[in-house]
């Protein structure tokens, strides 16, 4: 019998992280919608929303913030990752 150890690294390759390009704004708000940074927000690159959004939390914690993150190119909320719900 053949062995097909080759194809367990492709498989892992083929399902792995969503790879994400493109710049994107992230802003803050409460659980009721209002701002909590007020006009500021934080500009990410690519993977990079996944690293700003966690400062954001981290700066924001106890304050049950809600990140929205939008594409900069289409003005539209990215719905694949927002909102996101700080712990």
């Amino acid at each position: 019998m053949k062995s097909n150890h080759w194809s367990i690294p492709v498989l892992l390759l083929l399902s792995g992280c969503l790879t994400m390009s493109g710049n994107y704004e992230l802003k803050a708000e409460s659980a009721d919608g209002a701002s909590l940074a007020g006009n500021i927000g934080m500009m990410a690159q690519g993977s990079g929303i996944y690293t700003a959004r966690n400062a954001m939390c981290a700066a924001l914690k106890g304050k049950n913030a809600r990140i929205r993150i939008y594409d900069l190119e289409t003005g539209k909320e990215l719905s694949s990752e927002s909102p996101y719900r700080c712990r």
